[in-house]
């Protein structure tokens, strides 16, 4: 099935989990960068920074510091895992199974990623239409209820994300020299407050304790990527190419978040610099930037979550098609988008949650790193096509043993660290020890 894109308008992506032609290879690494600084800045990402300021008593540059350390470490494993899909041209769930079967990949890393996308979309729809609705009406004496408002934004960035990965593309171009008009207009606004009061800086403490819970808080938010980045860098130039764009990209993009973040923490006790940032200027044309700056940070991160995610349905349920695929998860996000209760109940799903997604994170990155080395080879893409990997019993075995594990350690000693770390461990052993035995008894 053909993916050509025409170069007068766009198709929509066909693809599915066939890999992509090398004439459809065009994708740069600044593209790359461009595309991964849009998804970063957002009020979600601007969460952990702000956090360890306003909860975790630290000074802003403690916790700039810790957060971007934290955060680093997983863009770096998650541009790793995006070389399967620039080098194989296939999608990320599909060339998982090449890593911890074909079953534990349809039946529960794939559902697990689609609900955690799902999730994230209606929480960054909610998020985003709540900052709009705040300036609309504080600024303009507009009100519109959220329930006109958060559909309206999800069925936009569904739409984007059914035409595929050049729609993303292309609007992220369109609109990235708004966003980072907006963000200078952000720090500008809050480095002039903390310039006339230079106390902010020194507010707060710098603990090494709290500083490693905050900056395991900001891994264990990114690392969870490793088991989708593949999915647009299949249409990378060069696996090179992809690596040095998703790595600058994410490193840059969260370097802004977490500067923004934890400045305006310090300075106003605010974990949402956009609605802040609102009150610290009279002038219309500048909030008018910065709520234009709200909404594409939102339609940014969620174009890249409805993407992921429908291409997780797809892996779960293949004869459904690509199309089909995208639009089930476009109708479930944004009804989802409509009850904004979710976003208060955020805590306890996002632990239901880490607690699949941070042994599944593990074992892939244990496997493509450690146990294959960072090769996939010839017979591990033979056997996904006729569909022989269809286990992996230390794959399954470190994810039941390890989900229960993640609800009995205290939040206070960084659950996902510890199991994440503890299960890269687990899997890497009882593998090596499963492939030893097995070459002792053909031998």
């Amino acid at each position: 099935m053909t993916n050509v894109i025409s170069k007068k308008r766009i198709q929509v992506e066909t693809i599915g989990l066939a890999e992509v032609p090398e004439s459809e290879k065009k994708t740069r690494w600044f593209d790359y960068a461009f595309i991964q600084m849009a998804f970063s800045v957002n009020t979600g990402n601007v969460l952990v920074p702000a956090l360890a300021v306003t909860a975790g008593g630290l000074s802003a540059g403690a916790a700039i510091a810790s957060t971007l350390t934290g955060a680093i470490i997983a863009f770096i494993l998650v541009s790793i895992l995006s070389l399967p899909g620039a080098r194989y041209g296939l999608p990320a769930q599909y060339v998982i199974r090449t890593m911890i079967g074909s079953k534990l990949s349809m039946y529960f890393a794939s559902p697990v990623r689609s609900l955690t996308s799902l999730y994230w979309f209606a929480v960054q729809t909610i998020g985003g239409s709540i900052v709009v609705q705040f300036l609309l009406n504080e600024f303009a004496g507009i009100q519109i209820p959220l329930s006109i408002l958060a559909p309206l934004f999800s069925v936009i960035m569904a739409v984007l994300a059914l035409i595929g990965f050049e729609a993303v593309k292309k609007t992220i171009k369109w609109f990235i020299p708004l966003l980072f008009l907006s963000q200078l207009l952000m720090l500008y606004l809050i480095i002039d407050l903390v310039k006339a009061d230079t106390t902010v800086l020194s507010q707060g403490e710098f603990s090494l304790s709290t500083c490693f819970f905050y900056g395991s808080l900001a891994f264990m938010q990114y690392v969870s990527g490793v088991s989708a980045s593949s999915d647009i860098t299949r249409y990378a130039k060069s696996p090179r190419e992809s690596f040095i764009g998703v790595l600058t990209g994410n490193i840059a993009g969260f370097a802004i978040v977490a500067v923004l973040g934890a400045l305006f923490a310090s300075a106003l006790n605010s974990v949402n610099p956009f609605v802040s940032a609102s009150t610290l200027t009279g002038s219309d044309t500048a909030i008018l930037l910065i709520a234009a700056g709200a909404i594409i940070s939102m339609i940014s991160i969620n174009l890249s979550n409805a993407y992921t995610g429908g291409y997780s349905l797809l892996n779960a349920l293949p004869s459904l098609g690509r199309v089909k695929s995208a639009v089930i998860f476009g109708i479930a996000a944004t009804a989802l988008s409509l009850f904004p209760a979710i976003v208060e109940e955020a805590e306890a799903y996002i632990s239901l949650l880490g607690a699949a997604i941070v042994p599944l994170s593990a074992v892939i990155i244990a496997d493509y790193l450690v146990i294959k080395k960072m090769n996939i080879t010839k017979d591990h893409l033979i056997r996904l096509t006729s569909g022989n990997h269809s286990a992996n019993l230390a794959a399954l075995l470190t994810v039941l043993l390890f989900v229960p594990v993640y609800f009995f350690i205290p939040d206070t000693m960084s659950p996902g660290l510890i199991v994440f770390i503890a299960a890269c461990a687990f899997y890497t052993l009882f593998q090596k020890y499963v492939t030893n035995k097995s070459e002792i008894s053909h031998n």
